[in-house]
């Protein structure tokens, strides 16, 4: 059959539903599928730069915490240039002190050496310490994503831009599978000095010990790097780099479900990208990897639409961070990338025009859950109850008394967690930072099969409006329920 034919019957057989067994001892892939808009992936040659495999890896994707790889390039180059030291003690400025977590927690006015503070960023994931090396090296977080940018550009990485140094959710910024493969090849072509610091399995700071993001250096399967990254926009994302034989092998994957799937895909392609060395090694004439991929039922799912918004609440990197953990929503990356580089929002002075926030989310009772999300927070209202709702009969007064007994029992739910401690250390970080918002407010952590949702409950529907209003505008999720 012709390669048109081809291509069209094994794309009617996915969308029908047909499995195809990849090759004997290759297990399938877990991580990519026709509904997962936020999937792409590249397997990379590390000494050649031969692409090996491609899912997508030119399509637009969120980097998440991966930018922090463009951090610390920034940082190790300025280190080589002699313009820092290692033991440069950095103080932490008010803004980065506010920065969302995954963090360090460090205080403002609180100082750190510079290498802690790049251990921080590579193990910790820490935003606060992406935005100190940031402001120390560029001066501010603006000045220096500008140079993320144009360092960018000067690597190859032409469908890139930065406007955060620690990968919180921006809409402008955006990158891509391939690019980031771009990104991973340099910083340790240019760094080898440095490039350690990607690899740390742990470090050890103020009497905690902090793990790596990154499970699979544990493995014992050759990783010595890269980054994890995770945003609700991002799905779970991984630079992953492994050495074995001699020979290196660079893999990113963007997108993944969840931190296991993640894992086990950049695990099963890295292991099919080095058999492919491996039988070359051997004489064997593989002259197009992507085949031998595909051959194995890699690559083969129908094209997925554009990245979408998910509003789930999840662990930074897609790891348990500690009790400082929660995710961020950003809306989709725009069509085409502006050349033009400005501050992130966060770094903007109040401009003339309101602020744009995130949207109130209102959680209607009873409902029907219809994902995971909607069943954390008790699912979403069917067609027919809010049919019923819109036309339903005039309040009476038993009614009315009713909704007085109700006014102050509103709700707001700031996140949903699998660990306890984490929901009640965030629920009370919430209410430190929003104090004005939750002053009349009970805090309160309610388990649902296993996750523990993080709320402020004894409030009226005015008070819970204004204070997902103020939430919104520091991007933090925040969701309105109603009284049941």
């Amino acid at each position: 059959m012709n390669a048109a034919f081809r291509r069209r019957f094994l794309a009617a057989l996915v969308l029908g539903g047909v499995v195809l067994t990849p090759a004997l001892g290759a297990p399938p892939p877990v991580a990519q599928s026709s509904d997962n808009s936020r999937y792409a992936s590249i397997v990379v040659d590390a000494a050649s730069g031969e692409v090996l495999f491609s899912r997508f890896a030119d399509a637009r994707r969120y980097p998440a915490s991966i930018t922090k790889v463009m951090t610390l390039y920034l940082t190790f180059e300025a280190l080589e240039a002699g313009k820092i030291k290692l033991t440069d003690n950095l103080t932490v400025s008010p803004r980065a002190a506010s920065q969302p977590p995954s963090k360090l927690g460090l205080a403002a006015g609180q100082s750190i050496s510079l290498e802690d503070a790049m251990k921080a960023t590579a193990v910790r994931s820490a935003n606060d310490m992406a935005v100190v090396l940031a402001e120390h090296i560029g001066g501010s977080e603006a000045q220096f994503t500008a140079r993320m940018t144009a360092k960018a550009r000067e690597l190859g990485m032409d469908h890139t831009r930065f406007t955060t140094a620690n990968g919180l959710p921006d809409t402008r910024q955006a990158t891509t599978a391939r690019d980031l493969s771009i990104l991973s090849r340099a910083v340790m072509r240019d760094y080898p000095q440095y490039y350690r610091y990607l690899g740390l399995h742990d470090w050890y700071f103020n009497g905690r010990d902090y793990r790596n993001t990154n499970g699979l250096l544990a493995t014992g399967r050759g990783y010595d790097g890269i980054k994890t990254g995770f945003t609700n926009a991002s799905g779970y994302n991984l630079a992953a780099s492994s050495v074995r034989d001699g020979k290196r092998i660079i893999t990113i994957v963007m997108g993944g479900r969840s931190t296991k799937s993640r894992n086990d895909h950049v695990a099963e392609l890295m292991d099919t990208g080095f058999e492919v060395q491996r039988r070359r090694g051997q004489g064997e004439r593989i002259q197009v990897a992507q085949t031998f991929f595909e051959q194995r039922g890699y690559g083969i799912s129908a094209d997925p639409s554009p990245p979408v918004e998910y509003a789930s609440a999840a662990d930074e990197d897609g790891e348990a961070q500690g009790p400082t953990a929660v995710a961020y929503v950003a809306g989709p990356p725009p069509a085409s990338l502006p050349t033009e580089v400005t501050p992130p929002p966060s770094a903007r002075a109040a401009a003339s025009t309101p602020r744009a926030t995130a949207p109130v989310q209102r959680a209607e009772a009873p409902r029907t859950p219809e994902s995971l999300t909607a069943s954390l927070n008790g699912g979403t209202a069917t067609t027919a109850a809010r049919r019923a709702s819109s036309t339903a009969a005039p309040v009476r007064a038993s009614t009315r008394e009713t909704a007085r007994q109700s006014a102050g029992r509103w709700t707001v739910q700031v996140g949903a967690f699998r660990d306890e401690a984490v929901a009640r250390n965030w629920l009370n970080d919430v209410s430190r930072r929003f104090r004005a918002q939750f002053s009349d407010a009970q805090r309160d952590v309610q388990n649902a099969d296993g996750w523990y949702r993080s709320r402020f409950t004894g409030m009226t529907e005015a008070a819970a409006e204004a204070a997902c209003q103020a939430l919104g505008e520091r991007r933090v999720t925040c969701m309105i329920v109603r009284p049941s």
